[in-house]
């Protein structure tokens, strides 16, 4: 057992990345039976009591260790943190801005806290905090991204060399060969999320998951949000949006996110995806895929 594995109590070293509302249940239990860390998600979370119930929901379906992913400018994060505290939630990912100001809090529950970094410097300003491990999530990845960052092949071993507590590498990783060369650069793990979603677990349309098996390595687009940038599938609302910034909220709401991720409907919201879209070609289990990728 490493460090890492020690730490979040599974059995390999293999995170889900918290990808919205498609981090159901299902695909949360699955990545934990098949001895990696699965992770709620809670960036789009607007009732506090819909967590504990998909927390209780996971529980019905693996006694392993899971977590959540808290996005901390979500207003909500603090009366999150005491649900996944009371339903016996030991570690959280934390991403969505600085964990400072929820690391006191998280830190009296008792739980392990593993920011998502997207720099050196904010890596260091991290284990400064006292947080447990650190992802360090590349400019590839798929998803909420800021406007300063590195490749995952450079900001990995960077980030290793800069602290001493666990870095787990995150962006362009599908398989064995992704996951061995994070090893090789010193990362202690890897955190997944865009495999994850071409799952026959996973909640996604079969729309978004055709998708992400149909597109290559240059199909997606950085979008531009204001406060944030997402990752993309470079589909014709993608394409829409990158011509009109002004018409990004809609991509991002609710309803959006229902009708497109859930609902199969691609000109009703973007597909959050990163560039390693192109080396994923099929829909297996998730217990297939992390076999393969710890073989």
């Amino acid at each position: 057992m490493t460090k890492l594995t020690e730490l979040l109590g599974c059995k390999h070293p293999v995170i889900l990345g918290a990808m919205g509302v498609i981090c159901n249940p299902e695909l949360v239990a699955a990545v934990s039976e098949a001895g990696g860390f699965g992770l709620l998600a809670t960036a789009f979370t607007s009732d506090a009591e819909f967590l504990r119930k998909q927390i209780k929901d996971t529980k019905e379906l693996t006694q392993n260790p899971f977590g959540a992913n808290l996005q901390v400018m979500n207003p909500l994060t603090s009366e999150l943190i005491n649900i996944l505290a009371d339903e016996g939630v030991k570690a959280v990912t934390v991403s969505g801005g600085s964990p400072k100001t929820i690391i006191p809090l998280l830190k009296d529950k008792g739980m392990k806290i593993i920011p998502v970094v997207p720099t050196v410097d904010v890596a260091r300003k991290s284990e400064a905090l006292g947080v447990d491990a650190i992802i360090a999530e590349g400019s590839e990845s798929g998803g909420i991204q800021g406007f300063r960052g590195a490749s995952t092949m450079v900001l990995v071993p960077a980030v290793v060399d800069a602290v001493n507590v666990p870095v787990i590498a995150a962006g362009g990783i599908a398989d064995s060969r992704g996951y061995r060369a994070a090893l090789a650069l010193g990362a202690a793990g890897v955190q997944v999320g865009t495999r994850f979603i071409a799952t026959k677990e996973c909640i996604a349309h079969q729309n978004y998951k055709n998708a992400v098996i149909d597109l290559n390595e240059s199909s997606t687009q950085l979008i531009n949000l204001g406060a944030f940038r997402v990752r993309a599938l470079s589909t014709p609302f993608a394409e829409k949006l990158l011509s009109d910034p002004s018409q990004t909220g809609g991509g991002f709401s609710g309803q959006g996110i229902e009708e497109s991720w859930l609902k199969g409907d691609m000109d009703a919201g973007f597909l959050p995806a990163g560039e390693v879209t192109g080396l994923i070609k099929d829909i297996p289990s998730v217990k297939d895929i992390i076999d393969e990728m710890i073989q």
